[in-house]
């Protein structure tokens, strides 16, 4: 998932005015975060990677968080405390069935699920060449001002 995603308003995941986050699927649900920039620098390092890489799944990441995680990220940033929910998935699947043609609700259907949505940085590309990449925090530091929220 794009980093950015976690924090917009569209997602349903954070709302910054309000002062909340709403866990989707669980607390101890993990996604797998990562910029376009990331992608971008990561891909062209897998295109000229020698060997070559042929005919393997090449995973790739710059984050890799809970819901959980994510609420104590936009509290130690905007030092302010947030309202926990939770959209279990029943109430996530339900709502899909609804809208099933809505994009953001298939989105959280999969994300909430979180089976195939993420895995461990040391797994990846970058993380087995040492490649930094952008946190989920570095990304709420660098693109959000929290002030505004506070």
């Amino acid at each position: 998932m794009f980093t950015s995603y976690f924090f917009e308003p569209f997602f349903g995941i954070l709302d910054l005015e309000k002062k909340s986050i709403n866990a989707i699927g669980g607390w101890e649900t993990a996604v797998t975060l990562t910029t376009p920039d990331d992608i971008g620098i990561l891909t062209a390092q897998i295109f000229f990677t020698e060997p070559e890489i042929e005919n393997e799944i090449v995973y790739i990441a710059g984050d890799t968080i809970t819901y959980g995680d994510l609420a104590d990220i936009a509290e130690s940033l905007s030092g302010q405390k947030y309202e926990r929910t939770l959209s279990d998935i029943k109430e996530i699947t339900d709502d899909l069935k609804n809208d099933p043609t809505n994009f953001v609700k298939k989105y959280r259907s999969i994300f909430g699920a979180g089976r195939g949505v993420s895995w461990p940085i040391e797994n990846t590309f970058n993380g087995k060449n040492g490649i930094p990449t952008t946190s989920a925090k570095q990304w709420g530091k660098e693109n959000i001002d929290w002030e505004f929220y506070n």
